[in-house]
């Protein structure tokens, strides 16, 4: 979970600081349109998110087993947004505006965390669901702190956005997909001393 949450708050904090930069040099939209189309992705993911919940409690009630809902809509979280920053970072001769509906959509996409990731806390342990997010969230902070100034050094080393923004988030996505799909349970654990 610790890891999983690193990865997706690598793909979350670079993102966030860098797309409008991105959408600025890269796609040559003006500064006011790099703001607008800035908070597309955000606006996109409070739709996605009501489409995620209903998405998992459905495979819920039609007897899917916990984990197994969370790690599909994990790997959603993890893989579109992957695909699309990879699509977004190969030369196919896309306009500026397919660039930005195509990372609006993976990112977007995301959201099925709030599904998996975020609801295993929960599931493991609803006594100590936040305090295991608490550790997980402490550690999925680091990327806005080092993920950022690192886009920015490889930037500014490489003057690729492919290197420097996409490539680190593709990595991430996909390690913390695997480690999500390996690893992951929703199986309920006791941390209850009295219990041992």
């Amino acid at each position: 979970m610790i890891y999983t949450h690193f990865c997706g708050s690598w793909g979350h904090y670079t993102c966030l600081s860098w797309l409008p930069t991105y959408f600025s040099e890269e796609l040559n939209l003006n500064l006011t349109e790099a703001a607008w189309v800035s908070i597309l992705p955000p606006l996109a993911s409070v739709f996605v998110t009501s489409v995620a919940s209903q998405f998992a409690d459905n495979l819920i009630s039609n007897g899917t087993e916990i984990t197994k809902v969370r790690k599909i809509c994990q790997s959603i979280a993890f893989l579109a947004p992957a695909i699309c920053m990879t699509l977004s970072s190969v030369d196919l001769g896309l306009e500026p505006w397919e660039v930005v509906g195509i990372l609006t959509g993976g990112l977007a996409l995301s959201s099925f965390a709030l599904s998996g990731l975020y609801c295993t806390h929960q599931d493991m342990s609803p006594e100590y669901a936040s305090i295991l997010l608490g550790i997980t969230n402490t550690v999925g902070a680091v990327p806005g702190i080092i993920g950022v100034a690192l886009t920015g050094f490889v930037l500014d080393s490489t003057h690729s956005w492919s290197i420097s923004l996409f490539a680190p988030s593709i990595f991430f996505y996909l390690t913390g997909t695997i480690v999500w799909l390996s690893f992951a349970s929703s199986k309920p654990q006791n941390f209850s001393k009295a219990d041992r």
